[in-house]
């Protein structure tokens, strides 16, 4: 019986808490210029809320709406607005009926030297408002923006 341990193969990455709190104050900033309050969630890698915020005059139900959204982006490594086109198709569609599968606008997988390490959810804007704020955020922290 060998007592060597095996070595990981892969090892795990996950946003940093460093990382999750700036990136709110990205969207935050984002939101602002743009010209909406928002609730942003962030999720490590396996869809776990990381870091939360929601403006003062931020709807209650932007905060569930942005953590969905996160989930949703780190749980499939896919922005939330090609959801649609998924759900589109008869094999997928059945998914439309999980309680957390956010098919809108403002989800992005949070993707750091080709892995993913969490999701970004925003929530309080149009939905192509969330997904300014988001893509600027990311890109302003030079994660990388998925090619959906």
């Amino acid at each position: 019986m060998s007592t060597d341990i095996p070595e990981k193969t892969v090892p795990e990455f996950s946003i940093t808490q460093a990382a999750a709190r700036a990136l709110i104050e990205e969207v935050r900033a984002a939101a602002a210029r743009i010209g909406f309050t928002a609730a942003v969630a962030v999720t490590d890698q396996g869809g776990h809320l990381k870091a939360f915020d929601r403006a003062d005059d931020a709807p209650f139900l932007t905060a569930e709406v942005a953590l969905d959204k996160a989930w949703t982006a780190a749980s499939f490594h896919t922005p939330t607005h090609v959801w649609n086109d998924f759900l589109a198709n008869q094999r997928i569609a059945p998914l439309a009926g999980h309680p957390r599968v956010m098919a809108v606008g403002g989800g992005y997988p949070i993707i750091a030297n080709g892995r993913c390490v969490g999701g970004l959810g925003i929530s309080g804007g149009s939905y192509e408002q969330d997904m300014q704020a988001a893509e600027e955020a990311l890109a302003t922290l030079e994660f990388d923006l998925p090619a959906h």
